[in-house]
């Protein structure tokens, strides 16, 4: 089993600068730790608009940063929100190369489509057709980051001309998909189209397992057409980590945090209202504490052997990843690195053991099944032009000067840069006698 951890960048109000620069920096340091601890993943959320919840609205630019601080664990996108009017496919290629480049080939990219009013009515996105949306885009920005040059498209959320799209990733032909999944459909759905199931269901492992089965099944099965152009068969699923060697400590640790980070998450999803740069989510939350269900984190928090055996649980249904929540509500700093540590000198080294030997036996088994799936892809898989099918991109130089409206405004003087306002080569090309001398 592997593991990951993953991270909102939680700030109750009264929230300031000052405060989330402490989380963001608190962030980088338990993920640096985790990285020697032999922690597997990083999983860095992206969300707008969600004070309190999650400050979390840039994470390519937190896992840039992360890069140059770890060494070995894969940096995850969970999710990248995909709908073109929140993030245009090309930019979404451009940072999940250049992030994979500065990583030294570390990325994976969770895509999803985004799911509250605050944030899809803040775009402009429909919520009617934003799976259509999602869709369209992550196929579409899984062919630029593979294709040279990509050919362009004309779809129903975004259009654009053929471009090359550069720089190109380091994991060819592009690092892992993943899905965010909540429901048993959107897992299948994930396997339809050849994605890892990134879960945020907080599924028990009973359930997980069935899960888990049916998305195998379809991996395997003439459903499986990759919307990429790998496949990437994983299920991982969310869960929360506090552990201490008391359990009381552990409980009384985890509870606050927890508790406010399923309020919150149901706040924007399912129950509440409020008035932007006037939240009172941490407030509110205070006031219904007593009243939310003793429920939260269940099976993540207690002593080693205790969370041992709620992941032993996942491990044994054929869960893949486990990814751990600890930054919830006001977590302490201190308490999150003593139970990364614990939890990795204690029961990581045996849910571990076998790794290696069960991803050999995994790919193995799945071989034939993926290039099966690969097949099918390349029979509807968009092809690269001939350079003779290519259009001609003209600088706007020059069709001003075609226009005879073009004015050198730039100085002749020098300067720290020479701008070349003149193609050079030009009088060569136009003059046989002087281009053969």
């Amino acid at each position: 089993m592997q593991f990951g951890l993953f991270y909102e960048h939680q700030s109750p109000a009264p929230f300031s600068a000052e405060g989330d620069h402490e989380t963001f920096q608190n962030a980088l340091s338990e993920l640096e730790l985790a990285d020697r601890l032999g922690y597997d993943y990083a999983w860095l959320v992206e969300h707008h608009f969600l004070e309190e919840y999650s400050h979390s609205s840039a994470p390519e630019v937190f896992l840039g940063a992360l890069s140059q601080r770890t060494k070995r664990m894969r940096l995850g996108h969970g999710i990248c929100v995909m709908p073109p009017k929140i993030n245009h496919p090309v930019r979404v290629a451009e940072r999940i190369a250049t992030l994979d480049l500065l990583s030294g080939g570390r990325v994976d990219w969770g895509t999803g489509e985004s799911g509250t009013a605050m944030e899809l009515e803040g775009f402009g996105v429909d919520y009617d057709t934003k799976k259509d949306a999602w869709r369209e885009a992550t196929e579409q920005c899984a062919n630029m980051l593979t294709m040279s040059p990509y050919p362009g498209h004309d779809g129903e959320f975004f259009s654009m001309p053929t471009r090359n799209i550069v720089p190109k990733p380091l994991q060819k032909p592009h690092p892992p998909l993943w899905v965010a999944c909540s429901r048993r459909d959107t897992i299948l759905h994930a396997a339809r189209n050849g994605m890892g199931a990134l879960v945020f269901g907080f599924a028990a492992p009973e359930q997980a397992g069935k899960w888990v089965e049916e998305y195998y099944d379809i991996i395997k099965s003439d459903e499986c057409v990759p919307i990429g152009h790998a496949v990437n068969p994983n299920v991982a699923i969310v869960t929360a980590l506090s552990v201490n060697e008391d359990e009381q400590v552990a409980i009384d640790r985890g509870t606050e945090g927890f508790k406010f980070f399923g309020y919150s998450l149901g706040f924007y999803a399912a129950f509440g209202k409020t008035t932007p740069g006037h939240s009172t989510v941490w407030e509110d939350f205070k006031k219904a504490e007593g009243s939310i269900d003793d429920n939260h984190g269940n099976g993540g928090i207690g002593t080693p052997d205790q969370v041992y055996e709620h992941c032993k649980a996942y491990a044994d249904v054929g869960v893949d990843q486990i990814i751990f929540v600890q930054q919830t509500g006001p977590a302490n700093h201190d308490h999150i690195c003593e139970s990364l540590k614990l939890f990795a000198e204690t029961a990581m080294p045996k849910l571990k053991a076998d790794e290696e030997e069960r991803l050999a036996k995994k790919q193995a088994e799945l071989a034939p099944y993926v290039e099966a799936a690969l097949a099918r892809k390349a029979a509807v898989a968009l092809k690269e032009p001939a350079k003779e099918e290519i259009a001609e991109v003209r600088s706007f130089g020059l069709r001003k000067k075609d226009a005879g409206t073009f004015v050198n405004t730039r100085s002749d003087r020098g300067g720290g840069l020479a701008v070349v306002a003149d193609d050079p080569m030009a009088p060569v090309a136009n003059n046989p006698i002087e281009k053969a001398e």
